[in-house]
Formats: structure tokens, sequence, C-alpha cells
């Protein structure tokens, strides 16, 4: 727990500090044309998205849900309420108008969409005291709000590879050489979280409750 503490408080030490200034020329994402609102939404994302970061961060720990359970559920609703629905909504709004290029709204949309199905899946599944599936859909929720942190990752080494390839691969076109680092950013992110996500869940099947004879 405590690395992954460690890599989300630097994440948000990082990330935060633009938006909570309320200052739109601060804004490390351009706003598109037409969308007077643009950073208003992103503010929004960006505050309910750290929100949702930390809830998982809290919901994750064994020690945590073992010992608080009451306090588990809580958060739990914090997370789902107050974190990951209001953030999924505004993500799908400022995702489906990225100035980034057409294929990485497309990746915006769909992860956005992924990160409401699981999360509602999630809950639904709590409320139904179906708790094995309520696990494996949390992780999945889980792996989706943090993905933004891989792309943080990812975006660097996608520009070292391709900016020597600027004059040929791209023509000399600046745009086209930034909406692909952001397309491939969009796409392996998410992708590759949901892999690895679901590689271990594989791994570690949900436990079934043996049944009871009558």
């Amino acid at each position: 727990m405590a690395p992954l503490a460690v890599v989300v408080v630097v994440f948000l030490a990082f990330s935060l500090p633009p938006y909570l200034a309320m200052d739109p020329s601060l804004s490390r994402v351009p706003r598109p044309p037409d969308f007077t609102s643009h950073y208003w939404f992103l503010v929004g994302h960006v505050l309910f998205g750290t929100i949702a970061m930390i809830g998982a961060l809290i919901q994750i720990w064994p020690w945590f849900r073992a010992e608080y359970p009451a306090v588990h559920r809580k958060v739990g609703r914090v997370y789902v309420f107050a974190g990951v629905l209001p953030a999924g909504l505004m993500a799908l709004t400022i995702g489906a108008l990225s100035p980034f290029g057409p294929a990485t709204r497309v990746a915006n949309v769909l992860m956005a969409v992924l990160w409401l199905g699981c999360t509602f899946a999630g809950w639904r599944a709590a409320r139904e005291r179906r708790f094995g599936e309520h696990r494996r859909w949390m992780i999945r929720s889980f792996a989706l709000t943090m993905s933004i942190i891989v792309s943080r990752v990812i975006g660097p080494i996608a520009m070292i590879v391709l900016e020597p390839r600027i004059a040929t691969t791209f023509g000399g076109s600046e745009l086209a050489y930034q909406q692909s680092i952001a397309a491939i950013t969009a796409w392996s992110s998410g992708t590759l979280v949901l892999l690895v996500t679901q590689w271990y869940l594989d791994r570690r099947p949900a436990k079934r409750k043996p049944a009871i004879a009558r």
C-alpha cells in the first residue's frame, strides 16, 4: 500500500495545482473551439477524480476493510457517488470534445463508459450482497481510476519514440504528431490496465459460498 500511496500523492501533487488555481490559462489541456466551459468541466473532472483516486486507495487497503467494514461501506458510497459518477460523466463530455483528434475522443469516451459501467456493476453487486462479484468489478473500477497514472508514463515514452519521425512519418506536421501521441496514450493506458487486471482476476477466481444442504 505504501508505494502505491506515494505514487498517488506524487501524481496529485503534480496534477492538481493548475486546476486548484481556477485559472484557465494554467490548463494543461487546450480548450476546443466552441466549448467555452471546457476548463470548468475539466476542473470538475480533476477534483471529482481526485476524490475517486483517494477513495479507491482507501478501499483496496485490506487492513482497513477488515478493521472498519462500516467505514469501508461509507467510503465506497463516496467513491461511487462523489468520485466516479461525476468525474465519469464529465469525462464523457470533455472526452467527446477532446482537442486531440477523433481517435483520442473515441478512446476517452469508451474508457469513461467502462469506468462508469464497472463501478455501477460493483455497487449493484454489493447492494445485492454478491460480494465476490462486487470485489471483481471494483478491482476493474480501481484499475480504470488509476489508468491516468499509467498514461503519464506512456505519453513521454511515445513522445521520445515518435519525435525523430516528425519529418518523415508525420510529414512535418506537429498536429499529426501530437494527436498520434494522445491517441496512443489514451488507447494503450486503458487497454493495458484492463488486460493486466483481467489476468490478475483470472489467476484469483471469485470464491463461491458452499451450497447449504436442506
